[in-house]
Protein backbone atom coordinates (compact mmCIF):
# COMPACT_ATOMS: atom_id res chain seq x y z
CA UNK A 1 0.00 0.00 0.00
CA UNK A 2 1.30 3.59 -1.19
CA UNK A 3 -0.11 6.22 1.56
CA UNK A 4 1.97 8.98 0.09
CA UNK A 5 1.12 11.96 -1.69
CA UNK A 6 1.09 12.52 -5.41
CA UNK A 7 3.01 15.35 -6.96
CA UNK A 8 -0.37 16.76 -7.65
CA UNK A 9 -1.70 16.81 -4.15
CA UNK A 10 1.47 17.66 -3.17
CA UNK A 11 0.78 20.97 -5.11
CA UNK A 12 -2.55 20.95 -3.56
CA UNK A 13 -0.86 20.92 -0.56
CA UNK A 14 1.18 24.26 -1.18
CA UNK A 15 -1.30 26.00 -2.70
CA UNK A 16 -3.73 25.62 0.37
CA UNK A 17 -0.52 26.57 2.78
CA UNK A 18 -0.34 30.06 0.47
CA UNK A 19 -3.77 30.75 0.36
CA UNK A 20 -4.77 29.71 4.49
CA UNK A 21 -1.39 31.59 5.04
CA UNK A 22 -2.71 35.17 3.84
CA UNK A 23 -6.08 34.21 4.49
CA UNK A 24 -6.10 32.96 8.02
CA UNK A 25 -3.04 34.01 9.78
CA UNK A 26 -3.13 34.45 13.73
CA UNK A 27 -3.87 37.65 13.78
CA UNK A 28 -6.95 36.98 11.57
CA UNK A 29 -7.70 34.11 13.47
CA UNK A 30 -8.04 36.05 16.74
CA UNK A 31 -10.24 39.01 15.00
CA UNK A 32 -12.84 35.90 15.04
CA UNK A 33 -11.57 35.08 18.86
CA UNK A 34 -12.42 38.28 19.96
CA UNK A 35 -14.98 39.85 18.06
CA UNK A 36 -18.60 39.24 17.42
CA UNK A 37 -18.28 37.29 14.36
CA UNK A 38 -19.06 33.61 14.19
CA UNK A 39 -16.93 32.52 11.26
CA UNK A 40 -14.75 34.31 8.51
CA UNK A 41 -17.07 34.95 6.00
CA UNK A 42 -14.91 35.80 3.81
CA UNK A 43 -12.30 32.78 4.22
CA UNK A 44 -15.70 31.22 3.51
CA UNK A 45 -16.14 32.73 0.56
CA UNK A 46 -12.76 32.81 -0.91
CA UNK A 47 -12.66 28.49 0.04
CA UNK A 48 -15.47 28.44 -1.80
CA UNK A 49 -14.20 30.02 -5.16
CA UNK A 50 -11.54 27.41 -4.89
CA UNK A 51 -13.89 24.88 -4.77
CA UNK A 52 -12.82 23.23 -1.48
CA UNK A 53 -16.04 22.40 -0.06
CA UNK A 54 -17.25 20.27 -3.52
CA UNK A 55 -13.02 18.55 -3.70
CA UNK A 56 -14.67 14.84 -3.05
CA UNK A 57 -18.32 15.99 -4.58
CA UNK A 58 -18.80 14.26 -7.62
CA UNK A 59 -19.32 16.64 -10.72
CA UNK A 60 -22.88 16.05 -11.41
CA UNK A 61 -23.60 16.98 -8.00
CA UNK A 62 -21.91 20.17 -8.39
CA UNK A 63 -18.57 19.50 -6.99
CA UNK A 64 -15.27 19.33 -8.69
CA UNK A 65 -14.96 14.97 -8.27
CA UNK A 66 -11.39 14.49 -6.61
CA UNK A 67 -10.51 11.89 -4.35
CA UNK A 68 -11.35 12.17 -0.50
CA UNK A 69 -7.20 12.01 -0.18
CA UNK A 70 -7.79 15.28 -2.10
CA UNK A 71 -9.54 16.53 0.74
CA UNK A 72 -7.51 14.87 3.40
CA UNK A 73 -4.61 17.24 1.78
CA UNK A 74 -6.89 20.71 2.52
CA UNK A 75 -8.21 19.20 6.10
CA UNK A 76 -4.35 19.04 6.95
CA UNK A 77 -3.84 23.01 5.86
CA UNK A 78 -7.41 23.63 7.35
CA UNK A 79 -5.92 22.32 10.77
CA UNK A 80 -2.30 24.13 9.77
CA UNK A 81 -3.97 27.28 9.93
CA UNK A 82 -6.90 26.84 12.40
CA UNK A 83 -9.52 28.22 9.73
CA UNK A 84 -12.46 29.81 11.65
CA UNK A 85 -15.03 27.98 9.55
CA UNK A 86 -17.65 25.40 9.99
CA UNK A 87 -15.65 23.43 7.11
CA UNK A 88 -15.62 20.18 9.22
CA UNK A 89 -19.27 20.19 10.11
CA UNK A 90 -20.69 21.12 6.49
CA UNK A 91 -18.29 19.17 4.50
CA UNK A 92 -16.88 16.38 6.57
CA UNK A 93 -20.45 15.43 8.25
CA UNK A 94 -23.34 17.05 6.73
CA UNK A 95 -22.59 16.67 2.95
CA UNK A 96 -20.65 13.02 3.27
CA UNK A 97 -23.86 11.91 4.73
CA UNK A 98 -26.34 13.02 2.28
CA UNK A 99 -23.42 11.78 -0.45
CA UNK A 100 -23.49 8.57 1.04
CA UNK A 101 -27.61 8.37 1.70
CA UNK A 102 -29.41 11.04 0.47
CA UNK A 103 -31.64 10.49 -2.71
CA UNK A 104 -30.64 11.89 -5.95
CA UNK A 105 -33.10 14.65 -5.48
CA UNK A 106 -31.37 15.70 -2.26
CA UNK A 107 -28.24 15.27 -3.91
CA UNK A 108 -28.24 17.14 -7.12
CA UNK A 109 -30.53 20.05 -5.00
CA UNK A 110 -28.43 20.51 -1.79
CA UNK A 111 -24.90 19.04 -2.22
CA UNK A 112 -24.76 21.29 -5.20
CA UNK A 113 -24.85 24.16 -3.03
CA UNK A 114 -22.92 22.88 -0.14
CA UNK A 115 -20.30 22.27 -2.63
CA UNK A 116 -20.28 25.57 -3.67
CA UNK A 117 -20.45 26.89 0.04
CA UNK A 118 -23.86 28.82 -0.95
CA UNK A 119 -25.17 26.59 2.01
CA UNK A 120 -23.17 25.68 5.55
CA UNK A 121 -24.77 22.12 7.25
CA UNK A 122 -23.92 20.73 10.29
CA UNK A 123 -24.80 16.87 12.28
CA UNK A 124 -27.14 16.87 14.93
CA UNK A 125 -26.24 14.17 17.29
CA UNK A 126 -25.26 14.85 20.68
CA UNK A 127 -28.00 15.22 23.37
CA UNK A 128 -26.55 15.22 26.73
CA UNK A 129 -23.07 14.50 28.09
CA UNK A 130 -23.27 10.77 27.79
CA UNK A 131 -21.33 9.15 24.85
CA UNK A 132 -23.67 9.07 21.14
CA UNK A 133 -25.57 5.53 21.33
CA UNK A 134 -28.71 4.31 20.08
CA UNK A 135 -30.26 3.81 23.39
CA UNK A 136 -29.30 7.72 24.38
CA UNK A 137 -31.21 9.44 21.45
CA UNK A 138 -34.69 11.06 22.58
CA UNK A 139 -35.46 13.42 19.62
CA UNK A 140 -38.32 11.85 17.60
CA UNK A 141 -39.72 12.19 14.67
CA UNK A 142 -43.71 11.63 14.76
CA UNK A 143 -45.70 12.38 11.29
CA UNK A 144 -42.92 14.27 9.84
CA UNK A 145 -42.37 16.25 12.88
CA UNK A 146 -39.13 16.53 14.93
CA UNK A 147 -39.46 17.09 18.92
CA UNK A 148 -36.25 17.07 21.44
CA UNK A 149 -33.28 18.48 21.71
CA UNK A 150 -29.80 18.21 20.70
CA UNK A 151 -26.86 20.02 22.25
CA UNK A 152 -24.10 20.57 21.53
CA UNK A 153 -24.44 21.07 17.79
CA UNK A 154 -20.99 22.05 15.70
CA UNK A 155 -21.28 25.27 14.05
CA UNK A 156 -25.11 25.62 14.81
CA UNK A 157 -25.71 28.81 14.92
CA UNK A 158 -24.38 29.52 11.76
CA UNK A 159 -26.02 26.35 9.93
CA UNK A 160 -29.03 26.97 7.37
CA UNK A 161 -29.60 23.55 8.02
CA UNK A 162 -29.09 20.22 10.14
CA UNK A 163 -28.88 15.92 9.40
CA UNK A 164 -30.50 15.39 12.60
CA UNK A 165 -30.05 11.88 14.56
CA UNK A 166 -33.08 10.99 15.61
CA UNK A 167 -35.78 8.19 16.78
CA UNK A 168 -38.99 7.12 14.52
CA UNK A 169 -40.77 4.71 16.32
CA UNK A 170 -38.19 2.02 17.21
CA UNK A 171 -35.56 2.77 15.07
CA UNK A 172 -33.09 5.57 14.44
CA UNK A 173 -32.36 7.41 11.44
CA UNK A 174 -31.42 10.55 9.97
CA UNK A 175 -33.64 13.73 8.93
CA UNK A 176 -32.81 16.70 7.46
CA UNK A 177 -34.29 20.26 9.02
CA UNK A 178 -34.32 23.92 8.17
CA UNK A 179 -32.92 25.61 10.92
CA UNK A 180 -34.75 28.67 9.85
CA UNK A 181 -37.83 26.87 9.70
CA UNK A 182 -40.62 27.53 12.32
CA UNK A 183 -40.59 25.22 15.47
CA UNK A 184 -36.82 25.80 15.76
CA UNK A 185 -35.20 27.61 18.47
CA UNK A 186 -31.08 28.25 18.62
CA UNK A 187 -28.98 29.46 21.41
CA UNK A 188 -24.99 29.45 21.57
CA UNK A 189 -22.96 27.31 23.79
CA UNK A 190 -20.24 28.76 25.42
CA UNK A 191 -17.05 26.36 24.48
CA UNK A 192 -13.18 26.52 24.76
CA UNK A 193 -12.76 27.36 21.31
CA UNK A 194 -15.51 30.79 19.91
CA UNK A 195 -13.60 29.91 16.94
CA UNK A 196 -15.60 26.79 16.23
CA UNK A 197 -18.47 27.61 17.79
CA UNK A 198 -21.51 25.60 19.03
CA UNK A 199 -25.36 25.80 19.73
CA UNK A 200 -28.16 23.95 21.58
CA UNK A 201 -30.72 23.18 19.19
CA UNK A 202 -34.70 22.65 20.26
CA UNK A 203 -36.91 21.08 17.90
CA UNK A 204 -40.54 21.66 18.38
CA UNK A 205 -42.79 20.31 16.41
CA UNK A 206 -40.12 21.24 13.29
CA UNK A 207 -40.67 20.16 9.63
CA UNK A 208 -38.02 17.41 9.31
CA UNK A 209 -37.58 15.42 5.84
CA UNK A 210 -36.25 12.24 5.92
CA UNK A 211 -32.62 11.54 3.91
CA UNK A 212 -33.02 9.19 0.92
CA UNK A 213 -35.39 6.56 1.90
CA UNK A 214 -35.26 7.20 5.11
CA UNK A 215 -33.82 3.41 5.84
CA UNK A 216 -30.61 4.88 7.72
CA UNK A 217 -29.69 3.21 10.96
CA UNK A 218 -27.40 3.05 13.61
CA UNK A 219 -24.88 1.67 11.80
CA UNK A 220 -25.30 4.26 8.93
CA UNK A 221 -24.71 7.28 11.76
CA UNK A 222 -21.55 5.08 12.33
CA UNK A 223 -20.64 5.24 8.85
CA UNK A 224 -20.89 8.90 9.06
CA UNK A 225 -18.55 9.57 11.57
CA UNK A 226 -16.12 7.23 10.41
CA UNK A 227 -15.74 9.19 7.83
CA UNK A 228 -15.53 12.26 9.23
CA UNK A 229 -13.13 11.10 12.12
CA UNK A 230 -10.71 10.27 9.14
CA UNK A 231 -11.12 13.91 7.73
CA UNK A 232 -10.96 15.39 11.41
CA UNK A 233 -7.48 13.17 11.87
CA UNK A 234 -5.98 15.00 8.85
CA UNK A 235 -6.54 18.43 10.69
CA UNK A 236 -5.77 17.07 14.08
CA UNK A 237 -1.93 16.55 13.01
CA UNK A 238 -1.88 19.74 10.91
CA UNK A 239 -2.64 21.61 13.97
CA UNK A 240 -0.17 19.01 16.11
CA UNK A 241 2.26 19.60 13.09
CA UNK A 242 1.58 23.68 13.66
CA UNK A 243 1.97 23.77 17.78
CA UNK A 244 5.19 21.72 17.39
CA UNK A 245 7.12 23.82 14.99
CA UNK A 246 5.96 27.07 17.20
CA UNK A 247 7.45 25.21 19.98
CA UNK A 248 10.57 24.37 18.36
CA UNK A 249 11.05 27.99 16.84
CA UNK A 250 10.38 29.42 20.85
CA UNK A 251 13.37 26.72 21.84
CA UNK A 252 15.85 27.39 19.45
CA UNK A 253 15.83 31.03 19.83
CA UNK A 254 15.18 31.69 23.84
CA UNK A 255 18.02 31.36 25.37
CA UNK A 256 18.61 30.58 29.44
CA UNK A 257 22.01 30.34 31.08
CA UNK A 258 23.56 31.91 27.92
CA UNK A 259 22.28 28.54 25.77
CA UNK A 260 18.85 27.88 23.69
CA UNK A 261 16.44 26.14 25.89
CA UNK A 262 16.10 23.39 23.02
CA UNK A 263 19.81 22.38 23.76
CA UNK A 264 18.59 20.93 27.89
CA UNK A 265 17.50 17.68 27.62
CA UNK A 266 14.42 18.32 29.68
CA UNK A 267 13.08 20.28 26.40
CA UNK A 268 14.18 17.98 23.14
CA UNK A 269 13.42 14.89 25.02
CA UNK A 270 9.55 16.24 25.22
CA UNK A 271 9.58 17.71 21.75
CA UNK A 272 10.83 14.93 20.49
CA UNK A 273 8.08 12.47 22.53
CA UNK A 274 6.00 15.15 20.45
CA UNK A 275 7.32 14.55 17.38
CA UNK A 276 7.00 10.70 17.70
CA UNK A 277 3.34 11.14 18.66
CA UNK A 278 2.79 13.40 15.37
CA UNK A 279 4.28 10.98 13.47
CA UNK A 280 2.18 7.87 14.58
CA UNK A 281 -1.03 9.81 14.11
CA UNK A 282 0.31 10.83 10.59
CA UNK A 283 0.31 7.11 9.91
CA UNK A 284 -2.84 6.21 11.08
CA UNK A 285 -4.26 9.00 9.45
CA UNK A 286 -2.69 7.65 6.21
CA UNK A 287 -4.23 4.48 6.22
CA UNK A 288 -7.60 5.98 7.07
CA UNK A 289 -7.20 8.32 4.04
CA UNK A 290 -6.19 4.80 1.99
CA UNK A 291 -9.38 2.97 3.60
CA UNK A 292 -11.69 5.91 2.95
CA UNK A 293 -10.39 6.51 -0.53
CA UNK A 294 -11.12 3.12 -1.59
CA UNK A 295 -13.64 2.26 0.48
CA UNK A 296 -12.05 -0.21 2.24
CA UNK A 297 -13.41 -3.12 4.71
CA UNK A 298 -10.38 -1.96 7.21
CA UNK A 299 -12.34 1.73 7.25
CA UNK A 300 -13.71 1.44 10.83
CA UNK A 301 -10.97 0.04 12.33
CA UNK A 302 -8.84 2.55 10.28
CA UNK A 303 -10.76 5.56 11.18
CA UNK A 304 -10.90 4.84 15.17
CA UNK A 305 -7.01 4.41 15.10
CA UNK A 306 -6.84 7.51 13.03
CA UNK A 307 -8.97 9.13 15.31
CA UNK A 308 -7.40 8.08 18.78
CA UNK A 309 -3.67 8.51 17.73
CA UNK A 310 -4.75 12.02 16.30
CA UNK A 311 -6.37 13.54 19.19
CA UNK A 312 -3.25 12.16 21.45
CA UNK A 313 -1.00 14.01 19.19
CA UNK A 314 -2.80 17.24 18.98
CA UNK A 315 -3.41 17.42 22.75
CA UNK A 316 0.41 16.47 23.68
CA UNK A 317 1.36 18.99 21.00
CA UNK A 318 -0.39 21.92 22.00
CA UNK A 319 0.24 20.94 25.79
CA UNK A 320 4.24 20.80 25.57
CA UNK A 321 4.13 24.22 23.21
CA UNK A 322 2.35 25.98 26.26
CA UNK A 323 4.87 24.35 28.95
CA UNK A 324 7.93 25.34 26.37
CA UNK A 325 7.02 29.04 26.60
CA UNK A 326 6.97 29.07 29.93
CA UNK A 327 4.98 31.66 32.42
CA UNK A 328 4.33 33.22 28.42
CA UNK A 329 2.76 30.51 27.12
CA UNK A 330 -0.15 30.83 29.77
CA UNK A 331 -0.77 34.59 28.21
CA UNK A 332 -3.32 35.96 25.81
CA UNK A 333 -0.83 37.89 24.00
CA UNK A 334 0.98 34.49 23.16
CA UNK A 335 -0.29 32.04 20.77
CA UNK A 336 -0.33 29.02 22.46
CA UNK A 337 -3.69 29.07 23.29
CA UNK A 338 -5.25 29.14 19.75
CA UNK A 339 -3.72 25.81 19.24
CA UNK A 340 -4.64 24.36 22.89
CA UNK A 341 -8.31 25.45 22.19
CA UNK A 342 -8.70 23.84 18.71
CA UNK A 343 -7.21 20.41 20.10
CA UNK A 344 -9.73 20.45 22.95
CA UNK A 345 -12.65 21.62 20.40
CA UNK A 346 -11.56 19.07 17.70
CA UNK A 347 -10.93 16.36 20.36
CA UNK A 348 -14.95 16.41 21.33
CA UNK A 349 -16.54 17.56 18.14
CA UNK A 350 -17.77 13.99 17.12
CA UNK A 351 -17.05 11.76 20.61
CA UNK A 352 -14.38 11.94 23.30
CA UNK A 353 -10.74 9.98 23.06
CA UNK A 354 -12.29 7.65 25.55
CA UNK A 355 -15.29 6.49 23.02
CA UNK A 356 -13.30 6.21 20.13
CA UNK A 357 -10.64 3.79 22.16
CA UNK A 358 -13.93 1.57 23.47
CA UNK A 359 -14.87 1.40 19.89
CA UNK A 360 -11.22 0.71 18.81
CA UNK A 361 -11.36 -2.50 21.10
CA UNK A 362 -14.16 -3.97 20.18
CA UNK A 363 -13.84 -3.10 16.23
CA UNK A 364 -10.52 -5.40 16.95
CA UNK A 365 -12.07 -8.18 18.94
CA UNK A 366 -14.30 -8.28 16.44
CA UNK A 367 -12.42 -8.72 13.14
CA UNK A 368 -10.12 -10.86 15.09
CA UNK A 369 -12.82 -13.20 15.70
CA UNK A 370 -14.43 -12.93 12.41
CA UNK A 371 -10.66 -13.94 11.24
CA UNK A 372 -10.31 -16.62 13.69
CA UNK A 373 -13.56 -18.13 12.10
CA UNK A 374 -12.44 -17.93 9.02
Amino acid sequence: MNFDFSDEQQMLRDQARRFLGEKSSPQQVRRILEGEECYDAGLWQGMAELGWMGTAVPEEYGGIGLSHVDLCVIAEEIGRALAPVPFSSSVYLATEALLMFGSEKQKREIVAKLAMGELIGTFALSESNKPASQKNITCEVVGGKISGVKMPVPDGTISDFAIVVAKNGDSVGLYMVDLTSDGVERAEVDTMDPTRGAAKITFNAAAATAVGDGEASWDDVERVLDRAAILMSFEQIGGADAALEMAVDYAQNRYAFGRPIGSFQAIKHKLADVYVAGQIARSNAYFGAWALSNDAPELPVAAASARVAATDAYRIAAEENVQTHGGMGFTWEFDCHLYYRRSKNLGLAIGSVRRWKDMLVSRLEMRNAAEGSA
